[in-house]
């Protein structure tokens, strides 16, 4: 017998690409589950099918920065912070932080089915009673209209956001004189694609002569550093939460095209804010 559940939760990360460098996922997961009836005639409580898996994705590459450590020009090491990851291709970064902060595998590229199957295959070494196989699957939202992905940190979050490298897939929608907008859209989902997003107030030295941008902040989980060239790197002057987003894009958007703007701007799947600003 076979218990399936689709949408089960999502997953939000940020990973290293070898050809894109620094960019941001957001995977709905899917799963199935195979095993034996009980007396109850249930293989599993759905009740319980969706925290046991959200929790152990959670407690894994939830918000973390994945990194495929075979990739070229990838290095690892300690350090005081805990982990430091460098890498030289498609570009120089340096990011460090505590390891809880980061996702880990030996591979040359990360892809969503093979992710999927791994955390398939560590969840299956201690399933819930009765069940005998776990498939996930990752997959990308279905987006018809213009899309980007961001990765940022939040120094004053008290759960996981607080990671400095962690990222979101976004759908933007922008309105003006009442109607959506479609080549302001993808306008400016190309000025944001795969960036990272900066607060200001986190910057410790912006390196004008090397190109470069360093941020670090102390939050509970630890002590954050991420170095990046500058032009990867879009600066808020605020927190990159995404009310502030919403609210920095429509001030933007307004004051180039000298029109009321408003913005719906996504974090990842299903959820983000909206906000409008005159010019």
């Amino acid at each position: 017998m076979t218990l399936f559940v689709n949408g089960l939760t999502h997953l939000d990360a940020s990973l290293w690409c070898p050809t894109r460098g620094l960019i941001g996922v957001s995977w709905q997961v899917n799963a199935e589950l195979d095993g034996e009836l009980g007396e109850d005639g249930m293989l599993f409580d759905f009740g319980h099918v969706k925290p046991w898996i959200k929790s152990r994705l959670d407690d894994g590459a939830d918000h973390t920065l994945i990194v495929p450590t075979e990739a070229p020009g990838v290095t690892v090491s300690e350090c005081p912070e805990g982990l430091a990851i460098r890498t030289t291709t498609p570009y120089a970064m340096e990011v460090r932080g505590p390891h809880q902060a980061f996702t880990l595998v030996p591979w040359a590229e990360i892809t969503p089915t093979g992710l999927a199957e791994r955390f398939s295959e560590e969840m299956l070494q201690d399933p819930p009673p009765r069940v005998s196989a776990i498939r996930l699957t990752f997959e990308d939202e279905a987006l018809s209209g213009a899309a980007y992905t961001y990765s940022h940190g939040l120094r004053r979050h008290a759960g996981n956001c607080q990671r400095i490298a962690h990222g979101h897939r976004s759908p933007l929608h922008i309105w003006q004189t009442g109607e959506r907008a479609p080549a302001l859209e993808a306008e400016w989902a190309g000025r944001m694609a795969d960036r990272y997003l900066v607060d200001a107030g986190d910057i410790e030295d912006e390196g004008v002569a090397q190109g470069e941008l360093t941020t670090r902040y102390r939050a509970p989980q630890g002590d954050f550093l991420l170095r990046l060239p500058r032009e990867r790197c879009l600066i808020l002057p605020t927190a990159t939460t995404i009310e502030q987003i919403a609210a920095w894009l429509a001030g933007e958007i307004a004051a180039e095209t000298g029109q009321v703007t408003r913005v719906q701007a996504f974090e990842g799947i299903g959820k983000g804010a909206i906000a409008e600003r005159t010019p």
